[in-house]
């Protein structure tokens, strides 16, 4: 079919009834589909389950370190579990931190010592004029929530195909000493799928920030949660470059195992220097007396190692893929050549970008909602929920069945058409 705009306005408002009376017959079979969060399906939690009956009443529960795992101790991490998360996030064990369940909690805690206490040294942030972080967009709802619970500045950095715009990110650090951080998901980005390349991880590792405080917060979420087994992006290993480049605290790296175990019992980890790991044990002596070691052997004997780990996002892979393609096949067939929408066929992570015409992402939602699915708010890919275009939404299909999928993925291409028709019309 001809791109929307080229056809006439009789030829608009002839299909609008067409889809008008489809739309009406699916609003007729009371449908209520959530496809809000990025939440693992039930399939997918199943995976796990033996992982409950790794330690029972009878096991050895003794970590190598010989630390009995129901008492107190060890404040950073057993460890077995040390070594699993340090493979998995690239980085040498004794740059990792374990801690509970959340690596969301870990970034809270991060911000929120740093706004006390300041980071190794200088002024706590709460004492300062001006705090600003950068925020590249479309980004990550709850990163945003963060900067924003603690009246940090936020600043809109373009995402490109290639990661955050590295030409804005320098200027603004290098000139800036009020910027403090930056957030970043550099592997199958939330919401795009986008993983940085070789010279924007180089360039971020290059950085010279006017703050001495400055750092990278790099959420390392999706590392290993690939779609495909022939199609995987790499990521260069942000820890080690900034290391070679002279800069060796400038990151703090973050991941958990929520989207590989279970999101509400994962273990969540943190990778820093030396120096900044010294300044976090600081805070965690005062915080806590050591995190769930049970929970931490339990994961360690699981998986045994990073291999089988990897194979368990196999199976996880095969759950995710199908419900991606559906959703991608279904854009391609009813969308594509109409110039209403454009998309990103991610090969990782949780998520589908899709960018509406200019001022229709809201109406599309609104639209959806109506049919009987909830999908993310439209804006909450931005800081403030402010989205200046008004074009991006996220699509989250991992929670539904594929059956369900296949149903929202229909109820949102009719949104996405009926609103686009109605934007057309209005400048005819």
């Amino acid at each position: 079919m001809a791109a929307y705009k080229d056809l006439s306005k009789e030829e608009l408002l002839g299909l609008k009834a067409d889809l008008e009376k489809e739309f009406k017959k699916v609003k007729a079979k009371g449908i209520k589909l959530d496809m809000s969060r990025g939440k693992p399906s039930t399939e997918q939690l199943n995976l796990s389950m033996e992982m409950m009956d790794v330690l029972t009443s009878k096991s050895d529960l003794v970590c190598t370190e010989g630390v009995d795992c129901r008492n107190y101790g060890v404040l950073d991490g057993i460890k077995e579990a040390k070594q699993l998360l340090a493979d998995m996030m690239e980085v040498p064990k004794d740059n990792i931190v374990i801690f509970g369940n959340s690596s969301l909690n870990v970034m809270y805690d991060t911000i929120a010592r740093s706004m006390t206490h300041g980071v190794m040294g200088s002024t706590p942030w709460c004492k300062l004029d001006k705090v600003k972080f950068l925020c590249p967009v479309p980004g990550y709802d709850r990163h945003f929530a963060i900067t924003e619970y603690f009246g940090i500045e936020m600043i809109n950095v373009p995402m490109t195909p290639t990661g955050p715009d590295m030409d804005i990110v320098e200027k603004l650090v290098s000139s800036d000493p009020a910027i403090k951080g930056i957030w970043c998901v550099p592997k199958y980005s939330n919401p795009q799928g986008i993983t940085y390349s070789d010279e924007t991880v180089h360039r971020f590792a290059k950085l010279n920030p006017a703050a001495e405080d400055f750092r990278i917060y790099w959420d390392n979420a999706y590392g290993i949660h690939h779609l495909y087994e022939d199609k995987q992006d790499h990521l260069i290993e942000i820890f080690m470059e900034c290391k070679k480049e002279g800069h060796p605290d400038m990151v703090y790296k973050f991941a958990s195992t929520s989207k590989i175990s279970f999101p509400g019992s994962g273990i969540g980890a943190i990778a820093a220097s030396d120096a900044n790991l010294a300044d976090i044990r600081n805070q965690m002596k005062i915080q806590t007396i050591g995190h769930d070691k049970l929970n931490q052997l339990r994961h360690a004997r699981y998986f045994g190692n990073i291999h089988g780990m990897v194979q368990h996002m196999k199976r996880h892979a095969d759950i995710m893929r199908p419900k991606f393609d559906a959703v991608l096949n279904t854009l391609e067939t009813e969308l594509g050549g109409l110039e209403i929408g454009s998309w990103i066929a991610p090969r990782g992570g949780y998520f589908i970008s899709f960018d509406s015409m200019e001022g229709c992402a809201k109406a599309i939602v609104a639209k959806a909602k109506e049919a009987g699915l909830v999908m993310t708010d439209a804006g909450a890919t931005f800081p403030y929920g402010r989205d200046p275009k008004d074009s991006n939404i996220r699509i989250a299909p991992s929670y539904p069945t594929l059956e369900e999928i296949r149903e929202a993925a229909k109820i949102f291409v009719l949104s996405v058409k009926l609103v686009s028709i109605d934007k057309i019309l209005e400048s005819k």
